[in-house]
């Protein structure tokens, strides 16, 4: 199992729409994280910088290639470009983080 983490930006003013979007998140985009090897993902803001940081647990980082062409995650990435900094294509802006320090039991 391998573990990514990245940080993202919010706009100011869109921590609600956010989070309805997520909480509203569409089965056939789960489905696809799914099949692209991802067992855990979890996404964190600090609401003072409006920083998203994001950990994911995946299988196969491969298959994480797989994910940007299809068409739900351009719809997603389409549906979530106005209440976040985003790059043409609409993908957000996003940072992977170093891994620092883990602590394992």
């Amino acid at each position: 199992m391998k573990t990514r983490a990245l940080r993202m930006n919010l706009n100011p003013g869109q921590v609600e729409e956010y989070r309805q979007r997520h909480d509203q998140i569409w089965p056939e985009l789960v489905q696809a994280l799914k099949q692209a090897g991802i067992v855990e993902y979890r996404i964190f803001l600090d609401p003072h910088s409006h920083a998203l940081f994001a950990v994911m647990q995946h299988e196969d980082v491969h298959l994480l290639e797989q994910l940007p062409p299809l068409p739900v995650m351009q719809r997603w990435w389409q549906h979530m470009k106005d209440i976040m900094p985003s790059h043409p294509d609409g993908s957000p802006v996003s940072l992977d983080l170093i891994p620092m320090f883990e602590l394992a039991t």
